[in-house]
């Protein structure tokens, strides 16, 4: 475990029954129902949250539920009694923003912690939230909580109630996938629910659908607990507009069903930047004093280009196994690697390149990359199709066959991952060997727990910590009948970059920056379908400074 002392000097009693009566902190009427009850409620329904931090500023968040719009007002102390407020201001909770409220804080002192409420215009008090502001100067230490693909479907967010009873974060990161778009039965099928009925009880679509299921997720206690605990630095992914989205579409949007893609990403936008801390800019940077740089990046909705599909490439070769290979290999010399195809898009590229200058040039020891997709190159391992069993379902083992032809030809997997935008990839590692960066990119998506070696052409330029799901299947899932160690095994031994990879279990990752070294502490749970289980394995995994690769052992 990464060794740390409790950040701040009172912390808030646990979330129980017990201690909502006793402190009398949450009131009465919150306290006696269940939090799921809350979302169709009054006044305060959804506890508060905190994001955005500055080392002088952070964003505050709640929802209040009223006749009319209302003023709310904010007080922010370094004391949880409030006897000394530190800044005072004023948000709006309205109809036309699903009555969630969100202010600036400012002129508050670097790398401190702060409790916050809101506070009605009958007087009635939200939860006490806490939060940390950046810090500024010399830095020795700063440790996040890194968390991706959270669906309810699957099971309990025992990943975040962990991050929170532990107690030793500076603030919390969230790459995407906080909700998930689809209606019962979809994913996870019927026989795979762990957890409540989804609410609504359809895919989402309309603005109304995305912000009722924020609601169902954020009557959640766990995760209601982290988002009162720590400041939040959150991305999108693509299931919080649907699965597998790029700029003009996604693979699970039906224009002649569910109308136009700008309408369907609109609305999920506006329902991410209302229900969550969030500013409304597309991509972002954080100070951590002298330590780190922390970019926030949008790589799905933005800019990027519709992903390749391996099975459309081979349909397309002809009948027979050699004039498929020969597609793939004729795709791996061409249209894969068109340099005009975007993931961040020219604008975005060249504030990150600029950005990595500055921050180096400052002197910043780390400059780390908050994302949502591995950067880290992965190949199908051929061996994996072989040991498929007879009996295994035919559409996993098209698609199995189909990764190993692509991996033959050296056509990585995952289209949908970096690796599916191999220029783009090049000009973010170019500018990052420019800035002569310590480039460590933070990742998700995949439900699956990775380290990567970072190269271009042989040339060292960072690592990559992919971390595991909250609660979303990885490969022990999709491919049942390979043990997790073999994948694992197998996997590594097939791709040059993977140092290290876990397949089968969830958690989220604990990720300390010092002044020497930059470490993941992948956190492993017992279960996510039984509520309250806790962790039962971990896995380290460092890299020195400077050295742009990780540790041996």
């Amino acid at each position: 475990m990464i060794a740390t002392d409790p950040p701040a000097p009172a912390a808030l009693p646990p979330l129980d029954r017990r201690s909502l009566l006793k402190g009398g902190l949450f009131g009465a009427g919150l306290a006696a129902a269940p939090l799921s009850a809350q979302a169709g409620g009054r006044g305060f329904t959804h506890g508060v949250a905190s994001g955005e931090p500055g080392v002088d500023k952070v964003m505050l968040w709640t929802r209040h539920v009223a006749d009319q719009d209302v003023a709310l007002e904010y007080q922010v102390a370094e004391t949880i009694d409030f006897a000394d407020p530190v800044a005072e201001g004023s948000a709006i909770a309205k109809a036309g923003s699903d009555w969630c409220a969100k202010s600036w804080a400012d002129g508050l002192r670097a790398g401190t912690f702060y409790y916050y409420r809101f506070i009605a215009p009958d007087g009635t008090t939200s939860d006490i939230g806490r939060t940390k502001t950046l810090p500024e100067g010399p830095t020795e230490r700063f440790r996040m909580a890194v968390f991706s693909c959270s669906n309810i479907g699957f099971g309990w967010f025992n990943a975040y109630a962990h991050a929170a009873e532990a107690n030793e974060f500076d603030c919390a990161l969230h790459l995407g996938d906080y909700v998930y778009e689809y209606g019962p039965d979809t994913y996870p099928a019927r026989e795979q629910a762990a957890r409540q009925a989804l609410f609504p009880s359809h895919e989402l679509v309309a603005l109304a659908d995305y912000r009722a299921r924020f609601a169902q997720y954020r009557s959640d206690a766990d995760l209601r607990r982290l988002h009162q605990l720590y400041p939040v630095i959150a991305v999108w992914d693509d299931h919080e507009t649907a699965n597998d989205s790029w700029e003009g579409g996604a693979e699970n949007h039906q224009p002649d069903r569910e109308g136009e893609w700008s309408a369907r990403k609109a609305a999920a936008m506006q329902a991410y930047r209302e229900w969550m801390p969030v500013s409304d800019e597309p991509w972002a940077r954080y100070d951590i004093g002298d330590l780190a740089t922390l970019y926030r990046l949008e790589t799905r909705l933005t800019a990027r280009a519709k992903q390749f599909s391996l099975g459309e490439i081979l349909r397309t070769g002809g009948g027979t196994p050699e004039e498929a290979q020969a597609a793939m290999a004729a795709f791996r010399d061409d249209d894969y690697r068109d340099p005009a195809r975007e993931l961040l898009g020219a604008a975005q590229q060249g504030w990150l390149a600029e950005g990595l200058k500055a921050s180096t040039g400052a002197g910043t020891v780390w400059q780390v990359l908050v994302q949502q997709v591995l950067m880290g190159n992965l190949v199908s391992s051929p061996t994996l199709a072989e040991a498929l069993p007879k009996d295994t379902p035919g559409y996993i083992r098209q698609r199995v066959l189909a990764g190993a032809m692509a991996g033959a030809e050296g056509v990585p997997f995952n289209m949908d991952a970096w690796d599916g935008y191999p220029a783009a990839r090049a000009r973010l590692f170019e500018a990052a060997l420019a800035a002569d960066a310590n480039l460590v990119s933070l990742a998700g998506d995949t439900h699956n727990a990775w380290a990567f070696d970072l190269d271009l052409d042989g040339t060292a330029v960072g690592v990559e910590f992919g971390g595991q799901s909250v609660t979303s299947p990885g490969m022990e899932g999709y491919l049942p009948q390979i043990p997790p160690e073999a994948f694992a095994r197998d996997t590594v031994a097939n791709n040059r970059q993977l140092q290290w990879m876990d397949s089968s279990r969830r958690g989220y990752m604990a990720v300390e920056l010092t002044p020497g070294s930059a470490t993941s502490e992948y956190r492993f749970l017992s279960s996510g379908r039984e509520k309250g289980a806790g962790v039962v394995a971990t896995k380290r995994v460092t890299t020195l400074a400077g050295s742009r690769k990780l540790s041996a052992g």
